[in-house]
């Protein structure tokens, strides 16, 4: 076994050159950066684990001077065969949320604080599903399913499943 001293950084204490700038508060953090005409993003996240998206209504937020774009997963096209995709829809969800904090909706506005006052004008409307918590449930018979469309490695021949994935060594 390799001893401490046997290495150069390994075990030692180098001074850090932003140690005191960060402790006094004067560093510069990527969220300090403004610039002149700069837009805020925020996103709307699901609070569900799983949910059908019922309705949702970007309205009261596009009525704000301030807010420049809100887009939800209908304002995003589907693939060229009219499907959606696995990776698609984990981007933002369509027509159900997969997993709490999945992103529903987007908006872009001239002020961080505008964003967020936007995402409060959002309205959406949820059927809350049976969320699956662990692996034993999600691959139990009869379990819910997570995403109808997901089928283990990708054979469009399966049954629908919650494992994406199976391989052996």
């Amino acid at each position: 076994m390799a001893e401490a001293r046997d290495f150069k950084s390994i075990g030692t204490r180098p001074v850090r050159p932003d140690g005191i700038d960060k402790v006094t508060g004067r560093a510069n953090f990527g969220a300090d950066l403004s610039l002149p005409n700069m837009l805020h993003g925020k996103i709307l996240r699901s609070p569900h684990a799983h949910a059908r998206i019922k309705s949702i209504d970007l309205s009261k937020a596009l009525a704000s001077e301030d807010v420049l774009a809100a887009v939800s997963g209908v304002n995003f096209p589907a693939g060229a065969d009219g499907v959606v995709s696995n990776l698609a829809a984990n981007i933002i969800a369509r027509d159900k949320v997969l997993y709490h904090g999945h992103a529903v909706a987007a908006v872009v506005a001239t002020t961080p604080y505008a964003a967020e006052r936007a995402l409060d004008e959002i309205e959406v409307v949820y059927e809350p599903l049976s969320p699956v918590l662990d692996i034993d449930s999600a691959t139990a018979d009869g379990a819910p399913l997570i995403n109808e469309n997901l089928r283990t490695n990708g054979d469009a021949e399966a049954e629908p499943s919650n494992v994406a994935a199976t391989t052996k060594f």
